[in-house]
């Protein structure tokens, strides 16, 4: 079993007897309590850290469990990387028993508590936000939570958690699982459930529908229909989310190992437009819509393969279908071609801040890869040489693979640059005057011959092929 779920052994050992699972208008909770010798869970696959901070709240008189997808994917049979601790002690209760743990959070106040290299989220139990005084608890015109510090019991707090499969509590103490909606057998029927009114609690947060996708994508579940049929209808509202929050969550979206899964959910239920709406307007055409696909399939292969991977090059895909098209019409108005891209590129890209913000350590990076586009053609005299030893080189040659396999441009510049790094220094020399002296290919206008220092500097790099990789494309 892999530790993103999967189809596994079954999160019981043995049926725990029947439950009854809180409807959406009912506020009562039922509770089932999973004794040790019912389930698969073992402390032995709890982090230390996680396991430390239980046992100091608990020493210090506070009732403490491990909560949320932790629990929900060691049923699954996987090995989460994080654990997350729910306790009645509010946060700056628990910060005086953790030396150098902060309070972060303005819309939902929780403690970092750091345990050697390791950081536990320590979240207080939440109460219904209704119950709060206005400095506690706020909401937006459109029904969103903006501020939510109202504190509750272990009942009132797995009644506010998202999906049943994350309203699931493990304590050290008896070794017991606690459910209170009905999570363990939603886990069963491999089911994404929203605990309460699904279309209220999407409004409290939208950004509830895209973990929806993200559970259902990675966990290999089904969306469970009332859970998924306001999606369409409410996804505007995902407008409202800042758009540093929403970089964040694409992060999550498609940059976990479940990308292109993810993507296809969130077109079925019409949230991709408003999260990548130029390349949404543009996936009727065949191109664009392979190079999106193949752009996250080679990202999901590289996360499952723990080599690196960078937003950079995984936004310019997404955002070359508009910047392409944008970059078409320009020239058909008569403007050049690098002045059109220019301008394209500062479009489309200011176009997509709206909707997610993009730090400027990512934008530079991947306006360098789509500039290398119109440059890797020009491979004459010293040029391949140079080209390849810029920094952003092997990020364009991947690019410009990916444009190729998906059909967006003819096949053949791709392996005469695979074949060129592969290539000793005599090779490259002889390809080189191999090009024709006139073609689009070929040449351009040259600044003259260059000095001898030059090309030395150029051969220097050796051979770059698999060298310093930022997301190759295959």
């Amino acid at each position: 079993m892999s530790s993103e779920g999967g189809r596994g052994k079954p999160p019981l050992k043995k049926s725990p007897g029947k439950s009854t699972r809180p409807k959406a208008s009912d506020t009562g909770v039922s509770r089932v309590i999973i004794p040790r010798s019912d389930h698969s869970l073992s402390r032995r696959d709890v982090s230390r850290a996680a396991l430390t901070v239980m046992k100091r709240l608990q020493e210090g008189g506070f009732e403490a469990y491990i909560v949320g997808g932790g629990v929900r994917d060691l049923l699954l049979g996987g090995h989460p990387k994080d654990f997350d601790v729910a306790t009645d002690a509010t946060p700056e209760q628990a910060r005086q028993l953790f030396r150098g743990s902060r309070i972060v959070g303005r819309r939902f106040r929780i403690l970092h508590a750091r345990i050697g290299r390791e950081v536990i989220e320590v979240t207080t139990f939440r109460g219904h936000h209704s119950d709060g005084e206005e400095h506690e608890a706020q909401q937006s015109e459109h029904g969103m939570l903006l501020r939510d510090n109202v504190y509750g019991d272990l009942e009132s707090d797995a009644i506010r958690r998202d999906f049943t499969v994350n309203a699931l509590y493990y304590t050290t103490n008896g070794f017991e699982i606690h459910d209170y909606t009905g999570g363990i057998r939603d886990i069963e029927q491999r089911l994404i459930r929203m605990i309460g009114d699904p279309e209220t609690r999407y409004k409290e947060d939208p950004v509830r529908m895209l973990r929806a996708v993200r559970f259902a994508a990675k966990l290999d579940f089904d969306i469970e229909p009332a859970t998924a049929a306001p999606l369409k209808e409410l996804a505007p509202l995902l407008r409202n989310i800042a758009p540093a929050r929403m970089f964040d969550e694409v992060l999550k979206l498609l940059m976990s190992g479940h990308g292109e899964r993810t993507f296809e959910l969130l077109r079925q239920y019409q949230l991709w437009q408003h999260l990548f709406p130029d390349n949404a307007r543009l996936l009727d055409n065949p191109e664009a819509l392979a190079l999106t696909r193949q752009a996250l399939r080679n990202t999901d292969t590289r996360i499952r393969e723990d080599l690196r991977v960078t937003p950079a090059f995984l936004y310019a895909a997404l955002l070359w279908p508009g910047v392409n098209a944008e970059q078409q019409y320009l020239e058909s108005k008569g403007v050049p071609p690098v002045p059109a891209l220019a301008q394209a590129a500062q479009k489309i890209t200011s176009n997509q801040l709206v909707h997610t913000a993009i730090p400027k350590r990512f934008t530079i990076p991947m306006r360098e890869i789509w500039d290398m586009q119109s440059r890797l053609p020009r491979r004459s005299g010293e040029r391949a040489f140079r080209l390849m030893e810029l920094p952003k080189f092997r990020a364009a040659y991947d690019f410009l693979l990916l444009r190729e396999d998906s059909g967006e441009i003819p096949a053949g510049l791709g392996q005469w640059w695979t074949a060129f790094q592969q290539a000793d220094e005599e090779q490259r020399l002889q390809m080189v005057r191999d090009l024709p002296r006139n073609g689009a290919q070929g040449s351009g206008k040259g600044r003259g011959r260059r000095n001898r220092g030059g090309r030395n500097r150029g051969r220097q790099g050796g051979n770059r092929q698999g060298g310093g990789a930022e997301h190759p494309s295959n």
